[in-house]
């Protein structure tokens, strides 16, 4: 298992972006896109290498309204990281 990097960014490989037709975003790629569910798309927003991880726990709880986001982001971000999402 790879490590999660302590501010994680999208890989330069992926560009995250509205997509119209699909009514979603999407993460582009040479070889085609994957489609993101808005909880996704709002983690990978956040992941710009510069923000720890719980301060992107913290911003998303706040923006939402929410708390106890810890452990679903973490999972999400691990899997976006093996995924090679992530730098």
């Amino acid at each position: 298992m790879n490590t999660l990097p302590d501010k994680p960014a999208l890989s330069r490989v992926f560009r995250m972006q509205w997509e119209e037709t699909q009514n979603n975003y999407v993460l582009l790629y040479p070889e085609g896109m994957v489609k993101r569910n808005g909880s996704a798309a709002e983690i990978l927003k956040r992941c710009d290498g510069q923000r720890s991880v719980p301060a992107i726990v913290a911003d998303l709880e706040q923006a939402f309204g929410a708390s106890g986001l810890q452990g679903d982001v973490d999972d999400f971000l691990q899997a976006a990281h093996e995924r090679g999402w992530l730098a």
